[in-house]
């Protein structure tokens, strides 16, 4: 059975053919109606990435059975391995997961038993988010139509996003040059062997993509959260208005939001023409409905 639980587990030309599927899609290619039924169990809150799978589901014509987990009898004590084979036997075949643990499925993915429905992560603690990384590669892709060569540097909060982790390993395997910038307790060891840690306004202007990153106060420690001062970040790792400048002409800048203005990025760029923020939200609807065609192409076959 196939589950799309991290994008680096998956074959390289798999992933460019979920890139190209999704830029299909946007294009217009027609998608058959589906006759599945999808679950969504998200442990965390979230807009974008729950609603853009909502979104992609109805569009493929799926099923949808929404169920809170604190309203669930998870909430009594009963193990997410349980609650998928439960799901499984009335019939949900897709379930698509937010997690606060890293690596929730590998606990799910050895238990012997009954059957569990097709697994989608849809972002586990701060270790994967493989559906966020491709709608990143989509919107790069559909503005420089290739990922080898390019000059990517991911900005930010590197130890606590699950967004840097999956992006960072998947754009050093398809060709592009990595490099890292943020707090200096916030860089984690792993990532050396995806690129190297620079100074934010090092090599700044032949940068292609710059992606940036929300700080995760629920992630960080309390002390943490207690010295942070924003005006300081902002300023040491931030876009202002001279580093947007100094971007040449076809560069972009990207963000997986939600956003800390004025933290992360000034309030003024946001939305600024280099700006692919709101794009990748849009591209995260046709992204993900190649996730699930992908993810049941075998069980569509025997329906």
């Amino acid at each position: 059975m196939r589950h799309f639980l991290n994008i680096n587990a998956i074959e390289l030309d798999d992933v460019l053919d979920l890139v190209h599927r999704a830029l299909a899609i946007k294009a217009g290619r027609s998608v058959i109606q589906s006759n599945l039924t999808v679950t969504n169990l998200f442990f965390e809150n979230s807009t974008r990435t729950h609603s853009s799978f909502q979104m992609a589901e109805n569009r493929l014509g799926y099923q949808q059975i929404d169920i809170d987990p604190q309203q669930s009898s998870m909430s009594k004590g009963e193990s997410l391995t349980d609650t998928l084979k439960t799901l499984k036997a009335i019939g949900v075949d897709v379930a698509v997961i937010r997690h606060t643990v890293n690596n929730w499925y590998d606990q799910v993915l050895t238990a012997t038993g009954h059957e569990i429905p097709h697994l989608i992560n849809a972002g586990d603690g701060s270790g994967q988010h493989p559906s966020q990384s491709l709608l990143d590669l989509v919107t790069i892709y559909e503005q420089f139509n290739h990922f080898a060569g390019l000059n990517i540097r991911i900005v930010g909060d590197l130890a606590h996003s699950r967004v840097a982790r999956s992006n960072a390993e998947i754009l050093h395997h398809l060709g592009a040059n990595m490099t890292f910038s943020g707090p200096k307790d916030w860089q984690p060891n792993d990532f050396g062997k995806f690129g190297q840690f620079v100074a934010i306004d090092d090599d700044w202007e032949n940068l292609d993509v710059v992606i940036f990153l929300r700080v995760q106060h629920e992630r960080i420690t309390q002390t943490e959260n207690q010295n942070f001062s924003t005006k300081q970040y902002h300023e040491q790792f931030g876009l202002n208005r001279a580093r947007y400048e100094r971007l040449k002409a076809a560069a972009i800048i990207m963000h997986p939001a939600p956003v800390n203005r004025d933290v992360e990025i000034a309030d003024e760029l946001v939305e600024a023409p280099k700006s692919r923020i709101f794009e990748q939200m849009n591209n995260g609807v046709y992204a993900r409905m190649a996730i699930l065609e992908y993810t049941t192409e075998a069980t569509h076959a025997t329906h």
